[in-house]
């Protein structure tokens, strides 16, 4: 077993990993800095409000990105996690996603700057996810939105959160979710990263950085089988009969990509796949580092959206 495997090693690994990117986010510009993130695909507008959703876990601080909407209409809205392994804080990386969805779908996109492990190790961040959500769901005509035309989604990390979301729902009985959108998704945490293939010799995902993130969010081994983290192991065979239909989107070249394709199939068997996507000569995270990459995948979601809460 890798030291980065320890718990207690992966922990001081996370927690260092946190400061390096709170450093480079007081940045006022460069890679990193809070500024660069904003400043991707300046064609879609930004016209935002900050919000606190309440969760039994920690309030969960927001960004509601508005689209423009005519006057006493209430639109759809879409929640977004972001990536980041679990551990690292971020939701600002999303601002472009956001902002195309909300000017290309007509959605209310809630960006969600969720906890994180090592402090709120799993099941924290997947319970105060769906708490986000339902609490979305439940209070839209108060805050300007449709709570009954809802979707869910994430990149990374945040597409786990949004598969775990979905689960939820379907087996607490709601919120109804129209679409859960799974961009390069970890899916299998069960499975050790150095058993996994990617198409490419040196992906962007390492396995040194699977031990950290891993074991600072899931410590327990034995727990990394749990439905709500590993969907696509073998270990979980509920039927998923009646859960949100799925875009999943691939990377052709990402450590991830053959979970996130089981997972595909085990949803078009369960009648709810709206799509698998597969993005081609690109690797994890490509979208944050491409804009010309990003732009059709981006229009992509949003036209999945806008019709899933037109349906």
């Amino acid at each position: 077993m890798s030291v980065l495997a320890r718990p207690a090693v992966a922990s001081f690994a996370a927690r260092t990993m946190q400061r390096a990117l709170a450093l480079a986010g007081r940045r006022s510009s460069g890679p990193g800095s809070t500024a660069s993130w904003l400043a991707r695909l300046p064609e879609f507008p930004r016209d935002t409000r900050e919000l606190t959703i309440p969760t039994s876990v920690a309030p969960a601080p927001a960004v509601a990105h508005l689209p423009d909407s005519p006057k006493g209409v209430l639109p759809p809205v879409h929640v977004n996690f972001h990536g980041g392994g679990y551990v690292m804080p971020g939701a600002e990386m999303d601002d472009a996603l956001c902002r195309c969805l909300a000017a290309e779908a007509g959605v209310v996109v809630i960006n969600v700057d969720y906890v994180v492990a090592p402090q709120h190790p799993f099941p924290a961040p997947t319970r105060q996810a769906y708490e986000v959500v339902r609490w979305v769901a439940e209070h839209g005509a108060e805050h300007g939105w449709d709570g009954d035309r809802l979707t869910v989604g994430g990149q990374s990390a945040g597409g786990g959160l949004a598969a775990a979301v979905a689960r939820q729902a379907l087996e607490e009985g709601g919120p109804s979710i129209a679409l859960q959108v799974l961009h390069y998704p970890p899916l299998d945490l069960a499975t050790n990263a150095r058993d996994k293939r990617a198409a490419i010799a040196r992906p962007m995902l390492r396995p040194w950085m699977a031990d950290v993130f891993d074991s600072a969010y899931v410590p327990d081994p034995r727990r990394r089988s749990d439905r709500l983290v590993s969907p696509a192991n073998t270990a979980d065979t509920t039927d998923l009969t009646g859960i949100a239909p799925a875009l999943v989107i691939t990377a052709e070249y990402d450590l991830l990509r053959a979970e996130g394709r089981r997972y595909a199939e085990r949803l078009a068997k369960a009648g709810a796949l709206a799509e698998h996507h597969d993005v081609p000569k690109v690797d994890h995270g490509y979208d944050l580092q491409d804009a010309e990459a990003a732009r059709p995948v981006y229009a992509l979601i949003a036209d999945h959206v806008r019709r899933a809460v037109q349906e």
